[in-house]
């Protein structure tokens, strides 16, 4: 009984056919591309959205609203979050809280794209310091009662483009851009601030959007959140910054990979045929050979693991090369509506190592299945039978 055949011998086989070879690679690897750039646009915004807002600072809205656009804080109920245990406080003693207002607004995307939701958040500057990740690059912050906003980095590219000095109509009134900022790529650079008090008056608003508030360090939260529950006018869904707005883009997340997948699951159909059909031409083309391995003492065993080590070869480079291109798109900045809260947000395809290892599995996986029935075919030749007729 012979030993199985070496991986070299694979690799030759593959190399004598390097037409028929580099077509269906080819065609994989456009399959294994679609579905990388799936994954990566699921996990760019995912963690877009994740890495919005600190994990030691914790959104106070109504419970029952999906978003903080939807939810509602009286000036009474902003002022008793603020005297609760728990909380950090600043130089002077005082608990680091800021109550928000956000509202959404039209802007028209340039090119004439139609108009894009925008979220303007009404704060502070006690607000922006409570959030370290943002950090001004142009300009200055906007002044307390003045009609003034600063841009997260992400609405100056892309199909807004707003750039420091524009002039912004919303609210009946005119707002100059005095700012911009980054946020290490989170969701608040598809943001406009502006002061909070402004906004209230120009939108019309008694009451807050939402509560922020510092923790005094990772571990009071439950203590935190407990006080909240005892307070019968508090009637508030408490939840950590960073999980709030990750919640934010979960349905849209969601959608994105499973529509992508399907769409990336019916072109690896055709891709798993094309493999089929050359590892069906391979077998046809060597069975002579196959009979001479047979007689040579190679079991089918031997015949079938050849031909099936063939065909995940085949996806392996596949793989590696769909891999290569996606890469290659993490240049790429996706400016869209969140289905879930109905406002622009921007953000990068990602590549990151789980996908990397779940795209290649996916691609040996279509090798794999594309080679099963020709291997087969091969493995159960008559050694008379493929030397009389190969």
């Amino acid at each position: 009984m012979k030993s199985g055949l070496s991986f070299s011998f694979v690799l030759k086989n593959l190399w004598a056919r390097r037409l028929t070879t580099t077509l269906t690679v080819l065609g994989m690897a456009l399959v294994v591309f679609v579905f990388a750039c799936v994954l990566m646009m699921t996990e760019g915004l995912r963690q877009t959205m994740a890495g919005t807002g600190a994990y030691d600072n914790v959104v106070l809205i109504r419970k029952g609203s999906q978003t903080e656009v939807q939810s509602s804080v009286t000036r009474e109920q902003a002022r008793l979050v603020s005297i609760l245990p728990g909380l950090a406080t600043d130089s002077q003693g005082n608990s680091r809280t800021v109550a928000e207002s956000l509202v959404l607004i039209n802007l028209p995307r340039t090119g004439g794209e139609g108009n894009a939701n925008v979220v303007v958040r009404g704060t502070s500057a006690a607000g922006i310091g409570m959030r370290p990740q943002i950090k001004l690059i142009s300009g200055r912050l906007f002044e307390a009662g003045a009609s003034e906003v600063i841009v997260g980095e992400g609405l100056t590219r892309g199909r807004l483009g707003i750039q420091l000095g524009d002039m912004l109509n919303f609210g009946a009134r005119q707002w100059r851009v005095v700012g911009v900022f980054s946020a290490d790529r989170s969701g608040f650079e598809s943001e406009l601030h502006a002061d909070r008090d402004q906004i209230m008056q120009a939108f019309r608003r008694q009451v807050f959007s939402s509560v922020v508030v510092s923790l005094e360090n990772t571990g009071t939260f439950s203590r935190f959140d407990q006080a909240v529950g005892q307070q019968p006018s508090l009637n508030f869904d408490v939840q950590r910054e960073s999980v709030f707005y990750a919640n934010q883009s979960e349905k849209m997340a969601n959608f994105i990979e499973i529509l992508g997948t399907s769409i990336a699951m019916i072109f690896s159909l055709g891709a798993m045929i094309g493999a089929t059909i050359t590892m069906y031409s391979s077998v046809a083309n060597r069975v002579r050979e196959i009979g001479t391995l047979r007689a040579l003492g190679f079991q089918r065993g031997n015949i079938l693991s050849v031909f099936l080590a063939e065909a995940i070869s085949l996806g392996l480079i596949a793989g590696l090369l769909g891999i290569f291109c996606a890469f290659w798109m993490q240049r790429l900045e996706i400016s869209t509506t969140n289905v879930q809260t109905f406002s622009e947000v921007v953000f990068k395809l990602t590549m990151t190592p789980a996908v990397g290892v779940q795209v290649l599995l996916f691609s040996l996986v279509m090798g794999a299945v594309g080679g099963l029935l020709p291997a087969y075919r091969a493995s159960r030749m008559e050694i008379v039978d493929a030397l009389r007729n190969g």
